[in-house]
């Protein structure tokens, strides 16, 4: 009983061994064989079991195609067939990729001839290069703030205690001569002592025969009204001493300047040192509005350029200011620069701190009242569509097409691009006025350029076909992994 039950296992393994090699080779027969059929194509022999000539008998789906169309797999690059049809590789359905007269050699740029079926399934659209007046908005964001060059800050002139502040709270709009604070400085009462002293002595003085005593009395009269006028008083608080007769122990320091107190830096009893600010002062009759421009939009933005814009907090209104100031260097985090505006706002409307949307409108052409930006000649500048170009980074790659009374014809430009003004790109060098650029399909004709290993997008210099991903791979069935004559 064991031994029968022995050789049934014995048989099970042997005959589970013959199938698999028998599989092996019927795979590796095959194989073979689809390879030796496009060789046999590919050498012209239409007659071959599954060459394209048969396949197109039995209907592609492609209709009729001029007889000079070679036909190739988006899979596998190295077959190209004189008929459409099905991959004698992987059976995918062969696609058009030129003519077999395109001519490129003898070409000074190469290019891609296209039969006119192939040229309408690709359905390549294009457009002649124009000259044209460009326009462009700049739409920008941002916000209102103070004019820098117009906040001033309100110090204590001498040391003392500020036994008084008129002005007690940030948002009070003040004007030139308002009274401040008042102070008590043990410093300005000595030097109104000292103007008083000088006064008896020019006094006394004042009949001397002694020229040089008087002239010497004098310039002291002098030193003290100055000295007290650089200390902070007035002519008219000067005069009052001299009219009293007697030194004031408080003094009212009054404003220098006109505008509204944004910053309260002093309360009523502090004791303040000379130099200390007590208020900080703007004048709101000029606002700067501060945004924000993106690098793609700084060709377009120039000083002086005015610019509209508006506001929530001013609903149905508009204001207009022009640019002073365009920051030189870029924020590496928001990929924007800051752009000024200073703008009159005579009524105080505006206020600081507002939120605005900007708009800047930049045009080159000869309509007056637009700001124009510098062109490198009399000219308007050429344009092409934005879809046009194919873009890599360092280079922009446009295909043009050959005027031919024949078939469509096809050749790579590089070009050097200008400024984006909306759905059109300004072209500083490459093209000439009235040539045909293609913009719908380039990628396409791009992909066509790659596989015959001519100039492309993605390569300048062109490159070698792409390899047979069969190469080196024997598929007849000998290798001796496959064979059945392994060692065991």
């Amino acid at each position: 009983m064991i031994r029968r039950i022995d050789v049934q296992i014995v048989l099970a393994l042997v005959l589970l061994v013959g199938g698999f090699l028998l599989g092996t080779r019927l795979h590796g027969g095959k194989e073979e064989q689809n390879h030796r059929q496009a060789e046999n194509v590919q050498a012209g022999d239409n007659n071959a079991p599954g060459s394209s000539a048969s396949a197109s008998t039995k209907g592609t789906g492609h209709g009729s195609h001029d007889a000079s169309t070679l036909w190739t797999c988006s899979m596998h690059p190295q077959i190209k067939l004189p008929n459409p049809g099905k991959c004698p590789i992987c059976s995918m359905d062969l696609i058009p990729l030129e003519t077999q007269d395109s001519g490129s050699d003898s070409d000074e740029a190469p290019t891609l001839t296209m039969s006119k079926s192939a040229f309408a399934l690709a359905e390549i659209e294009t457009t002649p290069v124009r000259r044209g007046k460009v326009s462009y908005e700049v739409r920008m964001v941002g916000r209102i703030d103070f004019d820098e060059t117009r906040v001033k800050t309100i110090t204590a002139w001498v040391p003392g205690r500020l036994d008084r502040l008129y002005v007690d709270f940030t948002g009070v709009r003040i004007k030139r001569g308002d009274p401040l604070v008042s102070i008590y400085s043990p410093e300005l009462v000595s030097t109104q002592e000292e103007l008083l002293q000088a006064l008896r002595t020019q006094k006394e003085l004042s009949e001397s025969k002694v020229s040089l005593l008087k002239d010497t009395a004098d310039q002291t009269v002098s030193s003290a009204r100055e000295k007290l006028r650089l200390l902070g008083l007035t002519d008219k608080q000067i005069a009052a001493v001299e009219k009293n007769g007697k030194a004031e122990d408080h003094v009212i320091i009054y404003a220098p300047i006109d505008g509204v107190v944004i910053k309260k830096r002093a309360v009523e009893g502090d004791y303040v040192k000379t130099g200390q600010v007590v208020y900080e002062v703007a004048d709101l009759t000029r606002l700067w509005v501060k945004m924000d421009a993106y690098e793609s939009d700084l060709p377009w933005l120039h000083l002086r350029q005015e610019v509209t814009f508006t506001a929530a907090a001013y609903p149905g209104k508009s204001f207009s200011g022009r640019i002073s100031f365009i920051d030189p260097v870029l924020n590496a985090r928001t990929r924007t620069a800051a752009v000024r505006v200073e703008m009159d706002n005579p009524k105080e409307s505006l206020k600081p701190g507002v939120f605005v949307h900007g708009l800047a409108y930049s045009a080159i052409d000869t309509q007056p009242g637009h700001e124009k930006m510098k062109m490198k000649s009399n000219l308007l500048p050429l344009l092409i569509p934005s879809s046009a170009p194919l873009i890599t980074g360092k280079r922009a790659v446009v295909y043009v097409r050959i005027p031919d009374e024949g078939q469509p014809r096809f050749e790579g430009r590089e070009v050097v691009l200008g400024p984006r003004a909306g759905n059109q790109y300004i072209v500083d060098s490459g093209l000439e006025e009235g040539e045909l650029v293609v913009t719908h399909g380039a990628f396409k004709i791009d992909s066509a350029m790659q596989i015959q290993a001519k100039p492309s997008m993605m390569s300048p210099e062109g490159g070698a076909p792409a390899p047979n991903p069969h190469a080196g791979m024997d598929m007849s069935g000998d290798d001796s992994s496959m064979d059945g004559k392994d060692d065991r």
